[in-house]
């Protein structure tokens, strides 16, 4: 052992690099670098405590969907539409000064043994409120769409971190071999803001992110060449797969390259099961009049082809299914999504049809095939819209204090409406909850303490739920 007097600046150095690299070593050899699951049995279907839901659909409306004009009726705004916002008069908001209180163009209308009121403009969806448990006292950190979507997709405003489906895979791992854990289907109108990172798998595993499918993208490159006989093809994996498998074994850190080979042997088994499931064509006639497949409107139609496709990926047990109703925002307000600042009668006419019926038709398949008994449905948008209207406009600007989403399905109490904004649909002010509440309540119905579920990350075990988040007892049958 060398004396402290025997040290030198040379000495010190080449004994630090030595200690460094055998901390290397020791943290390999424990399998900290192994790109392995660091969670106690995550992948392996293995819950807390006993689950009421095995898969998730959520639908995203991306753009803001006003609850003053879809689900949260407010008679104040009908009293004293014209007024000023009382206390706030003059509030200049995300696109500047706001103007009076607006009623919503439409009337809500009592629906359903509970008598819930929501927008007369979603006749369809009225038929549901008995299932879903409405949660009016939602809030979000933030009033910019992108990181607004991020934030309601991963719980957390900026980039980078997974979200709510590549927790469900990594958690749950595959029920469905031939297929993807996790799906993202996206409008025919875009993406939504902020792209690819309300899907993604961020510091998991690259395997957790979502595939992206469509009823009206096919999957491409599935076909076998016609030049290229069967054996041919099945030695080729063969010796594929067995230098693959060498390669992971010598080099256990490489979880990209791990993720994009199990990826490809995926789109393998996907060359017979893909093509079937996306193969809208084995519906019944009455099935696409339910949902609309067929409707002249081709916006509509193309939504109805997606719902159509959720139900078919969730039948096969796909695990999360991410369902997106419109896309980033466009040059025009309102046109590609629900960002009604200017002309909101206009913007929610195009948009409430193409949801409404589609929409309504999956929860109604869902429900009599008995899917919805073990599926959880999750309504989304990633804030809400001023009770008041925008300066010089018929429109409403951002609301990140209050707004609606809501539940359905295995573990959900139906016909149920928790905490409210107050009068006019300013503030969330009875029973506040936040994104993180959400996703713990999501995590509980799954079977996970949502304090349990996490992944070791620069120091830090992260969550779904970042450091908050209650349980919402009160929507849990």
């Amino acid at each position: 052992m060398m004396q402290l007097s025997e040290l030198t600046r040379r000495s010190l150095l080449g004994n630090v690099y030595s200690a460094l690299g055998g901390i290397s070593l020791m943290h390999l050899f424990s399998g900290g670098l192994s790109g392995a699951e660091n969670s106690w049995q995550a992948g392996r279907g293995q819950t807390h405590h006993p689950a009421k839901a095995k898969r998730v659909l959520q639908i995203m409306c991306p753009g803001a969907a006003s609850h003053l004009d879809l689900w949260e009726h407010k008679p104040s705004l009908e009293k004293y539409h014209g007024a000023p916002l009382p206390g706030e008069e003059g509030f200049v908001s995300f696109q500047g000064k706001n103007g009076n209180l607006m009623k919503s163009p439409w009337p809500f209308v009592a629906a359903g043994e509970s008598g819930k009121h929501i927008s007369s403009m979603l006749p369809h969806m009225a038929q549901h409120v008995d299932d879903i448990a409405f949660v009016h006292s939602m809030h979000s950190k933030t009033n910019t769409h992108g990181p607004g979507c991020v934030f309601m997709n991963t719980g957390h405003p900026t980039e980078g971190f997974p979200s709510a489906g590549a927790w469900l895979g990594y958690a749950l791992g595959s029920d469905n071999e031939n297929l993807p854990t996790y799906v993202a289907i996206t409008d025919i109108r875009g993406e939504p803001p902020n792209g690819k990172a309300n899907w993604t798998n961020g510091f998991l595993p690259a395997r957790h992110q979502a595939i992206m499918m469509s009823g009206q993208q096919p999957i491409r490159n599935l076909a076998q060449p016609i030049s290229i006989s069967k054996a041919e093809e099945d030695a080729s994996r063969k010796l594929l797969n067995r230098l693959n498998q060498n390669f992971a074994d010598t080099n256990p850190a490489e979880s990209d390259l791990q993720a994009r080979v199990a990826a490809y042997q995926l789109a393998a088994r996907m060359q017979l099961s893909a093509p079937e499931v996306s193969d809208l064509s084995r519906e019944s006639a009455e099935t696409h009049k339910l949902y609309g497949t067929d409707d002249e409107n081709q916006l509509k139609a193309a939504y109805a082809r997606n719902c159509l496709l959720a139900r078919r990926l969730l039948e096969r047990n796909v695990r999360y299914v991410s369902l997106f109703c419109a896309s980033r925002a466009s040059g025009v307000d309102g046109l590609l999504n629900w960002d009604a600042h200017k002309t909101l009668k206009a913007d929610y006419e195009r948009h409430c049809p193409i949801f409404d019926q589609p929409t309504a038709a999956l929860l109604t398949d869902l429900k009599r095939s008995g899917l919805l008994e073990d599926t959880l449905i999750l309504w989304t948008t990633e804030f809400g819209r001023m009770p008041t209207h925008q300066a010089d406009t018929a429109g409403r600007d951002h609301n990140p204090d209050g707004f609606t989403c809501w539940m359905m399905g295995a573990g959900v109490k139906g016909g149920v409406s928790y905490g409210a904004t107050d009068e006019f649909g300013r503030r969330a002010e009875v029973n506040p909850t936040t994104v993180w509440d959400f996703y713990a309540t999501v995590l509980h119905v799954l079977g996970f303490d949502h304090e349990s579920l996490t992944w070791y990350h620069n120091g830090l075990d992260r969550r779904l739920t970042d450091v908050h988040g209650q349980v919402i007892k009160d929507l849990l049958s």
